[in-house]
């Protein structure tokens, strides 16, 4: 896993180098994303280090995902990810641990992304108009998982498999007393 102080300064950088690619102010994101300027600017500085919320709201109004924005830019492609050398990310809110599995620099429409999510831990996605058409497949190890994908509340127990749209707003809950351990499988081509 990476120092921790490498990581948020490869977030912050991550995130300038996003919006000036699209020739995107400060005030554009702040706008796209509902996300403070000042916030998006502390982030860009590496002042502070965005939720999963926060940074998945910032990555829709980019028009990129989490595992897009996790993925290392700088490797050169390779059909093979090994363990050790893949982005792990914890959530500073909630404590869960975000390790992005698919090979960086494929093209391939798809991400693997394993999550692990404490006992009581609680995320929520918003609903995000940029992420229309993109789809997830959650499929649970370890533990149980109460997910709300849009209207719809379902209680996953292992070896379950939930597909849900992006562009819908997501719970994640885990009311139980062990973490849980799943995959998700992200789909960036539109269906």
């Amino acid at each position: 896993m990476e120092n921790s102080n490498d990581f948020e300064t490869d977030i912050a950088e991550r995130m300038k180098s996003l919006r000036l690619a699209q020739a995107m102010t400060l005030d554009d994101l702040a706008t796209r994303a509902g996300v403070s300027r000042a916030m998006i600017s502390r982030i860009e500085r590496g002042e502070a280090s965005p939720t999963a919320q926060l940074l998945s709201r910032l990555c829709s109004a980019l028009g990129t995902t989490l595992s897009r924005f996790f993925a290392s830019a700088e490797q050169t492609a390779s059909p093979l990810s090994r363990r050790d050398g893949q982005r792990v990310w914890r959530d500073p809110d909630t404590g869960y641990l975000r390790r992005s599995v698919s090979p960086d620099g494929t093209g391939s429409p798809v991400d693997i992304v394993e999550v692990e999510f404490p006992p009581g831990a609680r995320v929520v996605f918003e609903r995000q108009q940029f992420d229309a058409g993109l789809t997830q497949h959650l499929w649970l190890f370890e533990g149980k998982l109460t997910m709300t994908a849009g209207d719809e509340t379902h209680v996953l127990e292992v070896g379950d498999c939930l597909f849900m749209r992006l562009n819908d707003a997501h719970a994640f809950h885990n009311p139980h007393g062990k973490p849980a351990r799943y995959a998700i499988i992200l789909n960036r081509s539109k269906v």
